[in-house]
């Protein structure tokens, strides 16, 4: 059921998108979103994707608080946090 909204979203779009305003947008991102949650080729696709493209990556990870990313990030920090001397 989610799987087939994500679709209906991504498909209205456009139909959203001719009116005023950002609203285009953020209907496609959230069926994107539902997909992702969703479809194991849309996983495929997405990790593809973020590997090509990291910081759209991070962008999206940020986007949906994705928690892989929370850790990769919790991960990263102490390894920053070390002094250069």
């Amino acid at each position: 059921m989610l799987f087939a909204f994500g679709w209906v979203l991504i498909l209205s779009a456009p139909i959203v998108g001719l009116l005023p305003g950002p609203g285009g947008v953020f209907v496609l991102a959230a069926g994107f979103a539902l997909l992702l949650e969703t479809s194991p080729w849309a996983r495929r696709f997405y990790v593809r994707t973020k590997r090509r493209w990291p910081r759209l990556g991070e962008w999206v990870d940020w986007g949906m608080r994705r928690r892989s990313a929370r850790r990769r990030r919790e991960r990263e920090k102490p390894a920053l946090a070390v002094p250069l001397d």
